[in-house]
C-alpha cells in the first residue's frame, strides 16, 4: 500500500465549500484507508493500492459526485513530498518573505508556468524537478505578486496548485504518521 498526499485546487474559495469531515466521510466509498484531512484547504494523505493516475481519478470522481463542481487535483506519494520540502531552498518561515510551491499533475503546464514566471522578471523560483517549483513572495503580497497572478488564469487551474512550503512540511509530517 502507497501513501499519497492529495491536493485539492481552489476549495473554500470562490464559493466552493467543502468542510473536511464531509469530504472524509465521502471519501469512505472509495479504494482508499486512513484518509487524514489537514488544513482547510484542502489536503489530504491516505492509503492505497491504487497508481497515482487512478488516486486522482477516483478522488475527482468523488469530488464531482458528492460535492458537485469540477474538481482537480494533484497526488504525489508521500515520499515525493517530503523530497520535494526537503529540496526547497527557500525558508519555510521569514518574516520578509513567504515560501511556495506550486504542484502540478500536468508537467507541460508547469513548464509553461515557470517559462512565464521566468519572463516576467523580478520573480524567485526554482525547479524543484518536473511536478513541483519553490517561489517567494514578500510577506503580506501573496495575492498580489505578479507570479500569484499569473498562476491563478484559468489556463493552469486544472492542472497546478499552490501551498505554502509550511503547509507542505505538515503534510509530510501526517504522511510519515500513517
Amino acid at each position: 500500500m502507497t501513501i499519497y498526499a492529495v491536493f485539492l485546487r481552489g476549495i473554500n474559495v470562490s464559493g466552493i465549500n467543502i468542510k473536511m469531515a464531509d469530504l472524509k466521510s465521502a471519501l469512505k466509498g472509495y479504494p482508499f484507508s486512513d484518509v487524514k484531512t489537514l488544513l482547510a484547504s484542502g489536503n489530504v494523505v491516505l492509503k492505497s493500492d491504487l497508481s497515482i493516475k487512478d488516486v486522482k481519478a477516483q478522488f475527482e470522481k468523488c469530488l464531482r459526485e458528492s460535492f458537485g463542481y469540477d474538481a482537480w487535483v494533484v497526488v504525489l506519494t508521500s515520499s515525493r513530498v517530503a523530497e520535494l520540502v526537503d529540496a526547497c531552498p527557500y525558508p519555510a518561515d521569514d518574516k520578509a518573505t513567504h515560501s511556495y510551491i506550486t504542484l502540478t499533475s500536468d508537467k507541460a503546464m508547469l513548464d509553461e508556468l515557470f517559462e512565464a514566471g521566468e519572463a516576467l522578471g523580478g520573480v524567485e523560483q526554482v525547479r524543484l524537478g518536473p511536478e513541483a517549483t519553490a517561489w517567494l513572495s514578500p510577506a503580506g503580497g501573496t495575492l498580489d505578486s505578479p507570479f500569484s497572478k499569473l498562476s491563478a488564469k484559468p489556463r493552469y487551474k486544472a492542472s497546478t496548485t499552490t501551498r505554502n512550503l509550511r503547509t507542505l512540511i505538515k503534510v509530510k509530517d501526517a504522511a510519515a504518521d500513517l
